[in-house]
C-alpha cells in the first residue's frame, strides 16, 4: 500500500531549514525520492476516489501535483521553495482551471497538513451559478453539511462572506447565510502521526469519500 515514509518527512522539515537554492542542490536527490513517493501516493489516492467519484479517473498524479518552486515575483518573501507538496484532483481538464471545479485537494508538510476541498472564491458565472443552486436546492447542501460524519471531519463550511444576502435574494431566504458565501471550503487537519503513517492512504478516501457530495453539489453548477 502506497505511503508516505520518515524520509519525506524528514526531507520537508529540513527544507524549512534551509530554503535556498544551494542547500537544495546538494540535497537534490533527496527532493527527487520524496517527490516520486508523493507522485505514486497520489496516483493511488486517484485510484481509490475514482471508486466513488469516477470523474476524476482521468488524472493521473503528473496532471495534478503543484511544482515546488513558488512564484516569488510579487511576494515579500523570496524563499524559492514550497515546504509542502500539495496536489488538487478535480473534473478540471488541467492545473490552469482547477479554480473551476470543487475537488480534492492534499496538503503535506510537517505540521500544516490537511485534506480539503470545495471552491475558494469561485469566480463570475461559477459563482452565480452556486448561488442559483442554493435558491432551488439549498436543502440539499445544508443537508450536506450539517451530516455528522461532515461535521466530524470539517466542522462546518470555511471561507470568507459577504456581511448581507446578494441583492438578486431576499433578505430573508431560508438558506441566506450560504447564499452570503463568498467560498465554499471544507478543510480536515491531518497531525503529523496520521500523515506518515501506514493508515494514512485509507484515512484520506475516508475524508474524501465524505466530501464527494460537497463537490458534486457545487460541481452541478456551471463554471460558464
Amino acid at each position: 500500500m502506497a505511503q508516505l515514509s520518515a524520509d519525506t518527512y524528514t526531507f520537508l522539515s529540513d527544507l524549512k531549514l534551509n530554503n535556498d537554492r544551494t542547500w537544495f542542490q546538494a540535497n537534490k536527490p533527496r527532493y527527487e525520492a520524496a517527490h516520486e513517493e508523493f507522485l505514486v501516493f497520489v496516483d493511488a489516492l486517484i485510484h481509490r476516489i475514482s471508486e466513488f467519484d469516477p470523474g476524476i479517473a482521468h488524472h493521473s498524479a503528473k496532471d495534478c501535483v503543484f511544482r515546488i518552486y513558488r512564484d516569488v515575483r510579487f511576494a515579500k518573501d523570496k524563499s524559492p521553495y514550497k515546504t509542502h507538496f500539495g496536489a488538487h484532483v478535480s473534473l478540471a481538464k488541467q492545473k490552469s482551471d482547477i479554480h473551476t471545479r470543487a475537488g480534492y485537494y492534499l496538503h503535506v508538510g510537517p505540521g500544516e497538513s490537511m485534506l480539503a476541498g470545495g471552491a475558494y472564491l469561485p469566480q463570475g458565472a461559477w459563482l452565480r451559478n452556486i448561488r442559483q443552486e442554493i435558491d432551488l436546492h439549498g436543502h440539499e447542501l445544508q443537508a450536506i453539511v450539517e451530516d455528522p460524519a461532515f461535521v466530524r471531519y470539517f466542522g462546518g463550511i470555511s471561507g470568507e462572506s459577504l456581511k448581507k444576502v446578494p441583492k438578486d435574494f431576499p433578505s430573508d431566504h431560508p438558506h441566506a447565510e450560504l447564499l452570503k458565501r463568498k467560498s465554499f471550503l471544507a478543510s480536515h487537519t491531518c497531525s503529523d502521526e496520521q500523515v506518515f503513517s501506514p493508515g494514512f492512504l485509507e484515512h484520506a478516501v475516508a475524508v474524501f469519500k465524505v466530501m464527494a457530495p460537497f463537490d458534486e453539489f457545487l460541481n452541478r453548477a456551471p463554471a460558464e
